[in-house]
């Protein structure tokens, strides 16, 4: 065994406090490890058998690990800079990590955020200062669900990161820019990995029936596979899981073959709950939010329970009704936003059960609301501008002028301030010289028919259509 595993196992292993994990840690630093290691280690799961140790048997993300992609590229150079994994569970984050330190040979420590507190962090920090060795990479500190780590845990990893002391990867299944303070989130950068599509799911599938010592023995032939991928739902994990309770729960049969049937049967007996971090999660706030845009309040209603009686966030479904108010309802109902963030404070004041009541009002509320995304359209269409036009000239007359020299450049000059004039207003330039782009155009709703007909009224034909 290269050293290099050694040193990952032995740091995996000690961090294990029970008796196991003292007796592989003492016996790592001896003679004899990997014989003591195979007497201590139980079967492993299919999925874990199945963990590949290279990029060669790496499936999915190609648009980080294929030819010429930017993690390709970051491993063949042999330099690795700290980044954040984000997707849903079971498309290769932790894999990939693995694959990362495994291909430069350096010291790869492990930490969940779940279990880690920030005393855990600052021993994994001062134990990577010392395999730190002369030109040698960075050891890889690896956190596993990086969103759950706390305010205080995350900056313990500042200086480290900032310092090269490590080099860190995060997993995370949610938006990095809302769990993830900014100083960390700005020394990493972000990539999405997405769920596996039907192909990869399959040629994980055949790889593992032909390839893993124990299920080859039982000659297993995927007859019907819509059934394994419907389960799955993008998630390897999931299927390897899948696989092996099919093919175990009819072990004494050879040969084994898989069909919808079969697989749906087995997974009767063994009902798969709501998981939060799966794809079920994804699934089912996305009917949520379409039953709210759709304005049906019992569909949305329905899977708000199924949320609740799964034990999901109740954070992540107040989020969720925040954001739904701001680009679903919008100007047609302005007042939705102000209740959705009223239901997300009131979550978070009161926790559960209660809680439940004031999702409830906004989800209904929100659902009866008339909708609009004219917003939503306007600063899409408004981004897509600026891209195409770039860095256009602020217009001299609404320049901040606070020194005599930019009063004397015509900075601020011929400024009319609205409020001098009847009705606070006064037709003036406020676009870059030669624009004359509308972004925002008013929906059919009451509310905005009566700002449209506010905006013809002061501008006239510029928004006469």
């Amino acid at each position: 065994m290269r050293e290099s595993t050694k040193v990952r196992i032995f740091a995996a292993a000690k961090r294990d406090s029970s008796s196991v994990g003292r007796a592989l840690a003492s016996q790592a630093e001896g003679r004899g490890f990997e014989s003591r290691l195979s007497l201590l280690s139980p079967m492993k799961p299919l999925a874990e058998r199945m963990r590949p140790v290279t990029l060669d048997g790496y499936i999915g993300q190609q648009h980080l690990v294929g030819p010429d992609a930017v993690l390709r590229r970051m491993i063949d150079s042999g330099r690795i800079s700290s980044f954040i994994l984000w997707g849903p569970p079971g498309v290769g984050k932790t894999t990939l990590a693995q694959i990362i330190a495994h291909t430069l040979e350096t010291p790869f420590y492990t930490l969940s955020a779940v279990t880690s507190g920030v005393k855990e962090v600052r021993e994994v920090i001062e134990r990577a200062k010392g395999n730190h060795f002369f030109n040698q990479h960075s050891p890889i500190l690896f956190i596993d669900e990086i969103h759950r780590f706390s305010k205080s845990q995350q900056d313990s990893l500042l200086g480290a990161v900032e310092q090269g002391v490590v080099t860190l990867i995060g997993a995370t299944t949610e938006n990095p820019s809302f769990e993830v303070i900014r100083p960390l989130l700005s020394r990493c950068a972000v990539y999405v990995l997405k769920p596996l599509g039907k192909e990869d799911l399959l040629t994980l599938a055949e790889r593992a029936i032909h390839e893993d010592t124990e299920l080859r023995q039982k000659q297993i032939t995927i007859k019907e596979s819509d059934a394994l991928l419907r389960y799955s739902g993008g998630d390897a994990r999931k299927l390897l899981n899948i696989l092996e309770l099919v093919t175990d729960a009819g072990s004494e049969v050879r040969p084994v073959e898989i069909t919808d049937q079969l697989v749906a049967s087995r997974l009767q007996q063994n009902p798969l709950a709501y998981d939060k971090g799966g794809e079920m999660h994804y699934d089912i706030i996305s009917a949520f939010i379409k039953s709210i845009r759709g304005s049906d309040p019992d569909a949305a209603i329905y899977w708000l329970a199924r949320m609740i009686e799964g034990g999901e966030d109740p954070a992540f479904i107040a989020r969720r009704l925040v954001i739904s108010a701001s680009e679903d309802i919008g100007l047609a109902n302005p007042n939705a936003l102000l209740l959705a963030n009223a239901a997300f404070d009131t979550v978070m004041k009161i926790g559960w059960p209660e809680g439940r009541i004031p999702l409830a009002e906004a989800t209904i509320y929100l659902a009866t609301s008339p909708k609009s995304n004219s917003a939503y359209m306007a600063i899409n269409e408004a981004l897509s501008f600026v891209k195409q036009t770039g860095n256009q000239p602020v217009p001299l007359h609404l320049r901040n002028a606070p020194t005599e020299l930019m009063q004397e450049l015509g900075y601020a000059k011929d400024y009319k301030y609205a409020h001098d004039y009847e009705g606070h207003f006064v037709n003036q330039q406020f676009l870059p010289d030669g624009i004359t782009q509308r972004f925002w155009h008013a929906q059919q709703n009451p509310a905005e028919n009566k700002l449209h007909e506010r905006m013809i009224q002061l501008w006239g034909e510029r928004y006469g259509n």
